[in-house]
């Protein structure tokens, strides 16, 4: 595996950006220079993140979120610590 993350990742194993072996290096976030650990879903190209919004669920049980646009910097957890700016 590279020791880049992939462009698009999710959480999410019913979506098809779930990646698994991605998932358990562990994928770090930094959005628009801040560390976010509540990150559902993110897409490099497009810059955006989708982040989780409480405990709150929707009526099919997946975690409430909402999308924010802006740069996303995605890192491997075990090979390096957060980028700085």
């Amino acid at each position: 595996m590279s020791d880049t993350p992939p462009d698009r990742l999710s959480v999410n194993p019913n979506s098809p950006f779930h990646d698994a072996a991605a998932l358990e290096r562990g994928v770090g976030v930094v959005f628009k220079g801040v560390e976010k650990t509540n990150v559902d879903e993110y897409c490099v190209s497009e810059g955006w993140v989708r982040l989780s919004v409480g405990k709150t669920v929707d009526r099919k049980g997946n975690a409430m979120t909402v999308k924010l646009q802006g740069e996303v910097v995605p890192y491997f957890q075990d090979i390096a610590t957060a980028p700085e700016d």
